[in-house]
């Protein structure tokens, strides 16, 4: 089973106040799919992560929009003294190895590329590469 797909279950369970049930499903995504996605994060529908969610690391207080993508061993977390953390819009890809970090808003449909350091907000319709990401296309 996918992480996200037990993800759903732990939500949806954390959301009618089950006190226990979340946590054995938020461990039990970590021992399947080697991966931390809190129950309590805010994911919306349709978002998927790529490869049943391999070394993915989502921060609880983190917010991710509809239909978005998330590839394998991407990280979406703070950044030292920056209390806030990432938005990301709807219709978002985040490619493989990306770091999403700190108090960022990621538009809607954009595109991070594999192994970008995303440290800066992104507008709408971007594509965006690099270590630090900087914007390589606009107008998806």
């Amino acid at each position: 089973m996918s992480a996200i797909k037990i993800y759903r279950i732990a939500n949806k369970l954390y959301k009618l106040r089950i006190p226990i049930l979340p946590k054995i499903l938020y461990r039990l995504i970590y021992i399947l799919n080697n991966c931390h996605v809190h129950y309590s994060t805010e994911i919306g529908e349709g978002t998927n992560i790529g490869y049943g969610g391999i070394g993915v690391v989502i921060h609880k207080n983190a917010t991710i929009g509809k239909n978005c993508m998330i590839s394998s061993c991407v990280t979406i977390g703070g950044r030292s003294n920056i209390k806030q953390l990432p938005v990301i819009g709807d219709n978002v890809y985040i490619g493989t190895g990306a770091r999403v970090l700190g108090d960022v808003k990621i538009g809607d449909n954009v595109i991070i590329g594999a192994n970008a350091v995303v440290i800066e907000s992104v507008p709408n319709n971007c594509t965006v590469a690099g270590v630090p990401a900087k914007i390589i296309k606009n107008n998806n």
